[in-house]
Protein backbone atom coordinates (compact mmCIF):
# COMPACT_ATOMS: atom_id res chain seq x y z
CA UNK A 1 0.00 0.00 0.00
CA UNK A 2 3.32 2.33 0.22
CA UNK A 3 2.97 2.96 -3.45
CA UNK A 4 -0.49 4.04 -3.92
CA UNK A 5 0.25 7.41 -3.11
CA UNK A 6 3.16 7.36 -5.92
CA UNK A 7 0.40 6.52 -8.36
CA UNK A 8 -1.67 9.08 -7.29
CA UNK A 9 1.24 11.73 -8.47
CA UNK A 10 2.08 10.25 -11.47
CA UNK A 11 -1.68 10.08 -12.58
CA UNK A 12 -2.42 13.35 -10.80
CA UNK A 13 -0.03 14.74 -13.61
CA UNK A 14 -1.79 13.28 -16.71
CA UNK A 15 -4.78 14.50 -18.41
CA UNK A 16 -5.43 11.47 -20.46
CA UNK A 17 -5.15 9.19 -17.34
CA UNK A 18 -8.07 8.23 -14.66
CA UNK A 19 -7.00 6.69 -11.47
CA UNK A 20 -10.26 4.62 -9.44
CA UNK A 21 -9.84 2.78 -6.41
CA UNK A 22 -12.95 0.87 -5.45
CA UNK A 23 -13.63 -2.56 -3.65
CA UNK A 24 -10.11 -3.21 -2.84
CA UNK A 25 -8.89 -2.36 -6.38
CA UNK A 26 -6.74 0.31 -7.92
CA UNK A 27 -7.53 0.72 -11.43
CA UNK A 28 -5.50 3.04 -14.25
CA UNK A 29 -7.60 4.23 -17.25
CA UNK A 30 -4.91 4.96 -20.01
CA UNK A 31 -6.08 7.28 -23.09
CA UNK A 32 -9.50 7.63 -24.84
CA UNK A 33 -12.11 5.75 -26.78
CA UNK A 34 -11.57 2.32 -27.88
CA UNK A 35 -8.10 2.43 -27.46
CA UNK A 36 -8.19 3.37 -23.70
CA UNK A 37 -6.76 0.51 -21.56
CA UNK A 38 -7.15 -0.22 -17.84
CA UNK A 39 -4.23 -1.66 -15.67
CA UNK A 40 -5.68 -3.13 -12.30
CA UNK A 41 -4.40 -4.45 -9.21
CA UNK A 42 -5.16 -5.11 -5.43
CA UNK A 43 -4.55 -1.65 -3.42
CA UNK A 44 -2.20 -3.30 -1.41
CA UNK A 45 -0.34 -4.78 -3.96
CA UNK A 46 2.90 -2.40 -4.55
CA UNK A 47 4.80 -4.75 -6.82
CA UNK A 48 2.03 -4.61 -9.30
CA UNK A 49 1.55 -1.01 -8.81
CA UNK A 50 5.44 -0.18 -9.54
CA UNK A 51 4.83 -2.08 -12.38
CA UNK A 52 1.93 0.15 -13.38
CA UNK A 53 4.27 3.70 -12.48
CA UNK A 54 6.79 2.25 -14.60
CA UNK A 55 4.55 1.69 -17.45
CA UNK A 56 2.88 5.05 -17.08
CA UNK A 57 6.27 6.95 -16.84
CA UNK A 58 8.63 4.76 -19.53
CA UNK A 59 6.84 1.66 -21.02
CA UNK A 60 3.95 1.37 -23.28
CA UNK A 61 2.11 4.15 -22.01
CA UNK A 62 4.64 7.07 -21.01
CA UNK A 63 3.17 10.41 -22.59
CA UNK A 64 6.30 11.33 -24.64
CA UNK A 65 5.40 7.94 -26.62
CA UNK A 66 2.12 9.16 -27.38
CA UNK A 67 3.18 12.19 -28.25
CA UNK A 68 5.67 11.00 -31.17
CA UNK A 69 3.26 8.53 -32.73
CA UNK A 70 0.60 11.53 -32.66
CA UNK A 71 3.07 13.78 -34.50
CA UNK A 72 4.47 10.86 -36.95
CA UNK A 73 1.11 10.51 -37.79
CA UNK A 74 0.01 14.08 -38.96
Amino acid sequence: MKQLGNLALVCAQRPDVLMQIYGGMATVHVGEGPERAALSTGWENDETIQKIIRELNFGRYAAHVEKKEKEGAA
